[in-house]
């Protein structure tokens, strides 16, 4: 059954003049949000299928709502993974189209550092169901300025075989702590101060993270712009190829 958490959602950080629309679908969570100068507005629901339906169509919303076209953002922000095949590839190929379509940078988040963003603790560890036995994961510990930054790689790992992390005051999100019976949660339940299970990255935190002037200058041509899979990949889904075909409704003649 679909979910819908709070949407429209509506939130103020700090003020950074910038107009950024953030997509993020690695995972069931399907977001889009517009970063409006600090405010952020969202859509988010979870729908484990019918992500390409969604996200042009909240995207547009969005901008109609706020009262801003296309051609006023400054640049577009994807959730580049990990997650699965056909949503990270579905984010990064829309992202890809409209930027281009625009002629306007691209940027690519970390899906785990999104989720990471959003999770209530100073250190996080952040873990995505990868299926065949195995999770997404990456460690993050929060700055002054209240962003998370990598701590380490991010991997592609069995789950009991992820690294314990250093140190205290650490929690745990994402579904890969769900994965296997909860085998990575049984693994590091002497670690962590709390798990939640059921986080999943959002449009919001890769906004805020798109946002942050550090990260900023990362934007680029969409074309350098790609998916984090942490998994070789031998052919395109049925999905995937959907996905691709969604890029040419992004890329319409208006500026």
């Amino acid at each position: 059954m679909n979910r819908n958490l709070n949407a429209p959602v509506r939130q103020r950080f700090g003020a950074y003049s910038l107009r950024i629309l953030a997509i993020e679908t690695a995972t069931e969570g399907c977001s889009v949000a517009l970063w409006l100068d600090g405010e952020v507005r969202e859509r988010f629901e979870v729908a484990p299928r019918g992500h390409a339906q969604r996200v042009l169509p909240w995207a547009e919303t969005l901008l109609a709502e706020a009262g801003v076209s296309r051609s006023a953002l400054d640049f577009i922000a994807v959730g580049r993974g990990p997650g699965a095949f056909t949503g990270v590839r579905l984010a990064v190929a829309i992202g890809q189209g409209l930027a281009m379509g625009l002629d306007i940078p691209l940027l690519g988040i970390s899906s785990l550092a999104a989720m990471a963003q959003a999770a209530s603790g100073q250190r996080v560890v952040a873990a995505i169901d990868a299926r065949m036995r195995e999770v997404y994961v990456g460690h993050f510990e929060r700055d002054a300025s209240g962003l998370v930054r990598a701590a380490g790689e991010e991997l592609l790992l069995p789950p009991d075989r992820v690294p314990a992390p250093e140190g205290a005051g650490w929690c745990g999100v994402g579904s890969g702590f769900a994965a296997e019976d909860g085998l990575l949660s049984r693994r590091l339940s002497g670690c962590l101060d709390s798990i939640d299970t059921v986080a999943l990255p959002r449009a919001t935190a890769v906004a805020l993270l798109a946002a942050d002037q550090r990260t900023v200058h990362d934007a680029g041509p969409p074309e350098s712009i790609a998916p984090a899979y942490l998994r070789n990949q031998v052919a395109l889904t049925l999905s995937e190829q959907q996905a691709n075909r969604v890029v040419a409704q992004t890329r319409g003649p208006e500026k």
